[in-house]
């Protein structure tokens, strides 16, 4: 299991949250010595449950490119106002809904 610490996400910028370790390419697609970042739980399973490995090596590989994508952005305005211990329930995406990704 990958190392927690308790710390601000790097994405949604809440404080004292549990952290876990993103890589910014997905190792599948070769990423596996390159950047991370340290983002909360809920952030984490919000990014894979709106995008496949292939998107996120492609254009979704920097904080501020997940920052600023629009099905991202809405979720880490609502994130923002939540308290860090609450727990968050992650929906897919329409999109990867349909193909059962």
């Amino acid at each position: 299991m990958a190392k927690q610490h308790i710390g601000r996400c790097e994405l949604c910028g809440r404080d004292e949250v549990t952290l876990t370790e993103h890589h910014l390419i997905p190792k599948e697609m070769g990423g596996t010595f390159l950047n991370t970042a340290m983002i909360c739980i809920p952030c984490h399973k919000q990014i894979h449950a709106l995008y496949t490995n292939e998107e996120l090596a492609g254009r979704l590989g920097t904080i501020e490119a997940l920052r600023s994508d629009e099905k991202l952005s809405k979720y880490i305005k609502w994130i923002r106002k939540q308290p860090a211990g609450r727990l968050v329930r992650t929906r897919k995406s329409n999109s990867r809904r349909k193909y059962g990704r």
